[in-house]
């Protein structure tokens, strides 16, 4: 009897955190998450009843991205020159007014690399220490700011390159 209710509290307790485990986090999936909130914003109740209207709209919005919204858009079928469409998957869940967290998980389920599209980080120049980054990182700031490395090879070159430069794009408050 004490061995079946442990099994039955067990079971509970697994399907209760089961779904929270599963369930997608901003930063697994940002871009589409961000760009589904977004849109959703934009739509009028009206809109929200038809979701061809939806799939219309969302073909409008997506003329007006830029980086990665617009290779969200790509995927989804928003773009003239997309190969593919989805954009049922992306209309019906927002006419039933479901969140753009579930939508992408549905959107993810029918195309993965739609959760592969992230958002380039900063890198805080003043706040972290440049031997720790990587050269690609290195070249990041570089690029951000303009300026080119003539005749760099090792990291201690970019290193030196950007600390040259530092003064000249990075402000320190008092």
């Amino acid at each position: 009897m004490q061995s079946q209710i442990l099994y039955i509290a067990l079971a509970v307790f697994l399907a209760i955190l089961t779904p929270t485990s599963l369930a997608l986090k901003e930063e697994d999936c940002e871009v589409c998450i961000k760009t589904v909130r977004r849109f959703a914003e934009i739509l009028t109740d009206d809109m929200k009843k038809d979701h061809k209207i939806i799939e219309a709209e969302f073909k409008k919005f997506c003329k007006e991205q830029k980086s990665k919204e617009q290779r969200f858009c790509f995927y989804l079928g928003g773009l003239e020159e997309s190969a593919t469409g989805i954009l049922s998957e992306l209309s019906k869940p927002l006419s039933w007014s479901m969140p753009a967290d579930k939508v992408c998980e549905k959107l993810k389920k029918k195309d993965a690399q739609i959760c592969t599209l992230r958002y380039e980080k900063q890198i805080d120049v003043n706040a972290v220490d440049l031997k720790k980054l990587k050269v690609r990182d290195l070249k990041k700031i570089l690029n951000d700011w303009d300026e080119n490395c003539e005749g760099c090879i090792e990291k201690t070159d970019f290193i030196k390159r950007i600390e040259e430069l530092k003064p000249k794009y990075v402000r320190t408050e008092l």
